[in-house]
């Protein structure tokens, strides 16, 4: 690190308000008393780190520990946030320093064998080895235009508004449900529950405040819920136009799924429902006409292998696989060599080896190819990977790939970021 005045270290109780509204000022936003109580419960200080110039914090990131689910089950991942570089020192080789120490530390102490961020610049973190692994869909829908196909199965369930942090206990426990069979979507502490349902009146702009609609079956079980607000956007004609955002939908079951987006678009005096979901979400395919829903694909997770090994051994594989790949990591050199990964019968093994390789590439676009979205061949079709060995990256490239797309349902630990 630049600047033999600089001192890289953990974050104290007493440095943690000063460290918080610093980082915050990175992005442009301020902490009131209530949301540094709520970020000092889900942050944990053992996992801080503070750049210190004259005893003054001026960067920061931190790791929140996760259980993110990947193909073949759920893996423990350290969740990289709060992650931020004054503009007074920027360009000095701070954030360079801060990563280098996180990558370390998962390695070194055997701790989480991937790291997660959502980033909010995408150009930032691919010289750190981090490779964007899901994509969110930004959709618009024309509310005027959404007529579900007469074949819709609705079931018989109805939906009810309930206060969203009094229906807490139920919107986790569904939450759960989703979570564990959707590839890209991490668990939620109690700490990480409040920041997602904090309603801090400065952070909505003109929306109103949160609502919250749960779905029930006809014998009151819950079965999927939608949280969203009310808001308006230009009309081009100089007037409104009425906008529901959806901020988070949730469902383990298909007719559940449909009859919260049939509610969603009988809401009154709204011309936009605004949501970003999956890359394959089920809703075009409801409506007689699709295009009633625009999309925009956005780069949301992105993931960095610390030790490749026991981060390719800690997921399934769709069907066998015996490869060896050669792995570039620049920034990580433990992680340089060749790899055998071996997937059979629910089995997998990956370690050192001499074997000649089959596939080259770099730990980047193993990142970006470990929850199965991003495909190898679309990466070698760019020119980031090599194939070694005819036939090798076909079906490599078909391992990795799970049975629906990935993506992640918002932010990362604390979602004001």
């Amino acid at each position: 690190m630049t600047g033999s005045q600089f001192q890289l270290r953990r974050v104290s109780e007493q440095e943690f308000a000063p460290w918080a509204r610093m980082i915050a000022d990175t992005y442009g936003t301020d902490r009131s008393e209530e949301e540094l109580a709520d970020q000092r419960a889900a942050t944990d200080l053992d996992r801080t780190l503070a750049v210190f110039d004259e005893g003054e914090p001026v960067a920061g990131a931190s790791i929140y520990g996760r259980i993110l689910t990947v193909p073949g089950g759920v893996l423990p991942v350290a969740g990289i946030a709060s992650v931020g570089v004054a503009p007074t020192h920027r360009r000095r080789g701070i954030l360079t320093s801060m990563m280098r120490a996180q990558l370390s530390s998962l390695y070194e102490q055997q701790l989480e064998p991937v790291a997660a961020l959502r980033p909010s610049e995408a150009g930032i973190y691919g010289r750190y080895g981090y490779g964007p692994a899901t994509v969110g869909n930004r959709m618009r829908c024309d509310r005027r235009a959404m007529r579900f196909r007469a074949d819709t199965d609705f079931g018989d369930g109805t939906v009810r508004l309930r206060h969203p942090v009094e229906a807490r206990p139920l919107l986790a426990e569904m939450y759960d449900q989703v979570r564990t069979a959707t590839v890209g979507w991490p668990d939620r502490q109690t700490a990480h529950w409040t920041v997602r349902l904090a309603d801090y009146p400065h952070r909505r702009g003109s929306a109103t405040s949160l609502r919250c609609a749960v779905h029930q079956e006809h014998d009151g079980r819950a079965t999927g819920y939608a949280l969203y607000r009310h808001n308006s956007a230009p009309d081009g004609l100089g007037g409104k136009a009425g906008v529901v955002e959806v901020v988070e939908l949730a469902t383990y079951s298909r007719q559940a799924y449909a009859v919260l987006w049939r509610f969603l678009a009988g809401i009154d005096l709204v011309t936009w429902i605004d949501y970003e979901g999956a890359v394959d979400e089920p809703l075009p395919h409801l409506l007689v006409d699709p295009r009633a829903v625009q999309a925009r694909p956005v780069d949301r997770l992105w993931l960095r292998l610390a030790d490749v090994d026991r981060a390719l051994a800690s997921r399934g594989y769709s069907i066998p696989l015996d490869v060896v790949l050669d792995v570039r990591d620049d920034f990580c050199p433990w992680n340089s060599g060749r790899h055998r990964l071996q997937a059979e019968a629910g089995s997998v093994l990956c370690e050192r080896t001499s074997a000649p390789a089959d596939i080259r590439l770099t730990a980047a676009e193993l990142g970006a190819a470990f929850l199965g979205g991003t495909t190898l061949t679309a990466l070698a079709a760019a020119g980031l990977v090599e194939e070694l060995r005819p036939g090798a990256l076909f079906l490599a490239s078909a391992a990795f790939r799970g049975e629906r797309e990935p993506w992640y349902p918002g932010g990362w630990a604390f979602p004001l970021y």
